[in-house]
């Protein structure tokens, strides 16, 4: 008997457990958008280029569509839908409305899914391929635009609302911990 190429699995996502048989091959992008009807998180370029797709795995970003579902057992997922903090705006998701973020609004809910991971990674102290000191004693860097756009660079917007996303990001970043420049 030829082995099977399907799975049984729980996946958690947005703190709620969701068990499902899918395909060996599923990307993590399919089951949700397609088995569990998350649809915040956009299908953009499938090849993980664009960063539409990006959610949070464990509080680090992923672009969904390069990443196997059943690679996710056993990890928390954060989609767009899971990131307010009950009926408010995440700051990030606020940010994106005071400063108009988003034009055409495809590619925000993998924009605001990094803005999140970048806030987290930069607090951590991790320091990106532009940050000038990178020795641990030396703390995070100021979180300048230039950093940002570095640690945003792998979400695209066809729009082009750089200057907003920057803005946002360093209001959210701001708001959140005090870290921007």
């Amino acid at each position: 008997m030829p082995p099977s190429t399907s799975s049984d699995l729980t996946l958690s996502v947005n703190g709620e457990k969701y068990t499902l048989t899918v395909d060996h091959r599923t990307t993590l992008l399919d089951a949700l958008r397609e088995r569990l009807d998350l649809t915040g998180t956009k299908k953009g370029c499938d090849q993980g280029q664009c960063g539409a797709c990006t959610v949070l795995v464990d509080g680090r970003r992923k672009v969904a569509c390069l990443h196997l579902a059943v690679a996710a057992e056993g990890r928390e997922i954060t989609t767009i839908e899971g990131v307010t903090e009950g009926e408010r705006l995440h700051p990030v998701q606020q940010a994106f409305l005071d400063l108009d973020g988003f034009q055409c609004g495809y590619c925000t809910p993998g924009q605001i899914c990094s803005a999140i991971a970048v806030m987290e990674e930069h607090a951590a102290g991790w320091p990106s391929a532009v940050t000038g000191d990178v020795r641990p004693e030396a703390g995070p860097p100021p979180l300048t635009p230039e950093e940002i756009r570095e640690r945003m660079s792998g979400n695209l917007c066809r729009c082009g609302a750089y200057v907003s996303i920057v803005q946002a990001v360093a209001r959210a970043a701001e708001q959140t911990n005090g870290a921007a420049a």
